[in-house]
């Protein structure tokens, strides 16, 4: 009988293993000046990866990333291969909202001396899901200046969640809008568990009028191009019923 249970264990062990998802490998693209377009990659439907962006800006005193890559391993892919191609650490952190598309790397960057930051309502939102949390938090609107480069960070309202930020580099006209924002590949709303799907269009037209002259525009996940065309686009698909 011993034989049978210890078989049994086993095939459920092999049967878990063979459920795993593989690590997947970020790639890192370049966006324009020192700015790049780093994609990682989870399995939010369970079955295929799918991408996640986050951007970061290279400086000569270390980088500034917006968002995490999805999870601790592919964080740490990020954390090695900035260090090998610009011999540069990630300095300040930056997350959008509090899912773990833009917060699962946290506790990586923190380790290596990372300063990690979101606003206060993402903290909070984070905390009670589990989610790995900040060092450090804002309450509103914040301006943050490093090494030459200043962004913007700003809430226009409530949509893919309730704390939805989007990240703003003047200099540059660079928006990150994060999962607020649909690529142009979006086919489909994404996951709504969290939004507020009768605000969204709205909030789209506060950052369409305050970004007008944008001439990058990063959403959450897929693909980069059209700039403020994917203004349109998220709007077209949040009124689809």
């Amino acid at each position: 009988m011993k034989y049978f249970f210890t078989t049994l264990f086993l095939l459920i062990a092999v049967t878990a293993f063979g459920q795993q998802h593989p690590i997947q490998k970020i790639n890192i693209s370049h966006l324009t000046k020192n700015f790049y377009v780093c994609v990682s990659y989870g399995y939010p439907d369970g079955d295929e990866p799918f991408p996640a962006n986050c951007l970061f800006a290279v400086t000569d005193k270390g980088i500034i990333l917006i968002n995490t890559p999805w999870g601790d391993e592919q964080t740490q892919q990020l954390v090695d291969s900035v260090q090998r191609r610009f011999n540069k650490k990630i300095v300040l952190c930056i997350a959008t909202h509090f899912h773990d598309d833009c917060v699962a790397g946290f506790d990586v960057l923190k380790k290596q001396g990372t300063k990690t930051y979101t606003s206060k309502q993402t903290y909070a939102l984070a905390k009670k899901e589990n989610n790995e949390l900040p060092q450090y938090t804002f309450t509103r609107d914040t301006t943050f200046t490093f090494d030459g480069v200043t962004l913007q960070t700003w809430f226009p309202g409530e949509g893919h969640t309730r704390d939805n930020i989007v990240v703003w580099f003047p200099q540059d006209k660079i928006l990150f809008g994060g999962c607020l924002v649909k690529s142009l590949e979006a086919t489909t709303k994404g996951f709504t568990g969290d939004a507020n799907l009768k605000q969204w269009p709205l909030t789209i037209d506060n950052v369409g009028r305050k970004f007008a002259d944008a001439r990058y525009v990063i959403p959450g996940h897929q693909g980069w191009q059209g700039s403020t065309k994917q203004l349109r686009h998220t709007q077209q698909i949040i009124g689809k019923q």
